[in-house]
């Protein structure tokens, strides 16, 4: 057997690292525009609606707001409103 042959098991364990390496990729690409980290500062007018519906009592509906808005995870989203 020659150094250059190639075995078939061999094949199917680079062409699954190959795979996986590919759904990974994917993956993170989707993940990053989904979530873009440069989004710009709130605007008063969504902090002014963001602390209207805190003040009624509808805390859940200013966190979906200001996520709707800026892209923010729900974590950051309700961090964001509780400092209001």
């Amino acid at each position: 057997m020659s150094p250059l042959e190639v075995t078939t098991p061999s094949l199917i364990a680079l062409s699954a690292v190959l795979a996986a390496a590919a759904i990974w990729l994917i993956i993170w690409t989707v993940r990053l525009t989904k979530r873009p980290r440069n989004r710009p500062n709130p605007s008063t007018d969504l902090v002014d609606q963001a602390r209207e519906l805190k003040a009624l009592g509808q805390i859940r509906e200013a966190v979906f707001l200001v996520r709707g808005e800026t892209g923010m995870s729900q974590r950051a989203a309700s961090r964001f409103v509780n400092r209001l």
